[in-house]
Formats: structure tokens, C-alpha cells, sequence
């Protein structure tokens, strides 16, 4: 005590103010920490913009599970193919049969157009390779840069790169 004493003797007089501000910061840290944002957010439609450039058969699966997925989970998907992996929007382009459900990324992409998702190649595509528009699957369109630039965005848009 006389060191503490000797200590705080050229101190000025707060009073009991320092013990009233470490029992505040004491009480802050005993206290629960914030709440998480949940997994799932609060937005009744929660948007997802997936953009595939992987040509590689599993990684073109996956992402194409996932976006069935959130689909199914009530997301509004946008799908977004260029490079390599804009060949899966070709026709006839399906690749080939993944396991454990013995289907194709083709396969699971057809799924997301026939539930109205917009699945689209880059603008650069086409002009960069010998295909054309004929060539597309049915339901595959043409990017618009500022059209897809604005979505992905868009407030609450997440945006998933394979």
C-alpha cells in the first residue's frame, strides 16, 4: 500500500472517477458480444451473380450446383460465362457426367434457364472465337457490359467467381 501510496502522491485527485471507468470498461468486456449476422439474410430475395471462367469440368459443376441451390433457396441467380468457361454456353456443350447425381454442368445449367435465369456469355466472346450466336445453347444470351456491371453492383447482389 505505501508503494501505491508513493506511487499516486504527485497525481491529481479524480476522485473515484478512474475506478468508475475501469468498472464501466470491466462491465463492456463481461458483457455478451454483439450478435452475428445471420447465415441467411433478412432479404426476402437475396440476389447471387455467378461468373464462370473455369473450363474445368468440376469447377463448372460445382458452381452450377450452387447456383441451382441458391435458386432453389429462393435467390434471384444471374450466371455470367466468359473465357473458357463461356463454351459451356455453346450447344451441345454439356461436359461430362459428375457424380454422386450423374449429371453434367450442362445439365444442371439448362435446369437454371428453364427456371428463368439469366445466363449470359461475356460481350468478348463471340468476337474472340469462331462462334456466333447460332451457336449458343437455347436460353444463353449476349452480356450487355453496363447491363451486367450495374447488377453486380446492385445493394445485396454477391457475386461468386469459378
Amino acid at each position: 500500500m505505501k508503494l501505491l501510496n508513493a506511487l499516486t502522491n504527485n497525481l491529481p485527485d479524480y476522485g473515484l472517477l478512474p475506478l468508475g471507468l475501469l468498472g464501466l470498461f470491466l462491465l463492456g468486456c463481461a458483457s455478451e458480444p454483439p450478435a452475428q449476422a445471420p447465415l441467411v439474410p433478412d432479404d426476402p430475395e437475396p440476389a447471387l451473380f455467378v461468373v464462370l471462367t473455369e473450363d474445368d469440368n468440376m469447377t463448372q459443376g460445382m458452381a452450377m450446383v450452387l447456383a441451382n441451390q441458391a435458386l432453389d433457396q429462393g435467390a434471384r441467380v444471374r450466371v455470367l460465362l466468359c473465357g473458357p468457361g463461356a463454351e459451356l454456353g455453346l450447344a451441345g456443350r454439356d461436359g461430362e457426367l459428375l457424380l454422386p447425381r450423374e449429371v453434367t454442368p450442362g445439365q444442371l445449367l439448362t435446369r437454371l434457364i428453364q427456371n428463368e435465369v439469366v445466363v449470359e456469355v461475356c460481350a468478348i466472346f463471340l468476337p474472340n472465337t469462331d462462334w456466333d450466336e447460332g451457336d449458343l445453347r437455347e436460353g444463353v444470351g449476349v452480356a450487355q457490359p453496363a447491363e451486367a456491371a450495374a447488377h453486380m453492383m446492385a445493394p445485396g447482389v454477391r457475386l461468386f467467381t469459378f
